[in-house]
């Protein structure tokens, strides 16, 4: 194998939007922000994270919905 070639695999602290931390190991180097970790994934959690799409659905319709044909 050659020498000086990979980049080095150092600890990395993993901290989530939820409070979750944990470590692990990467090549990238500093710390990581996640969104979604296990704790907080619906998948994992087997509970529905709600999502506020409905003011953004009310506003298109209001702006384009009623739009007329010339």
């Amino acid at each position: 194998m050659k020498t000086d070639i990979h980049p080095n695999y150092t600890d990395v602290t993993v901290r989530c939007s939820c409070g979750n931390t944990f470590t692990t190991r990467s090549t990238r180097g500093g710390d990581l922000t996640v969104e979604l970790c296990n704790e907080c994934h619906p998948f994992f959690t087997g509970k529905q994270k709600l999502v506020d799409t409905g003011g953004r659905v009310e506003r298109f319709n209001k702006r384009y919905g009623e739009r007329k044909t010339k």
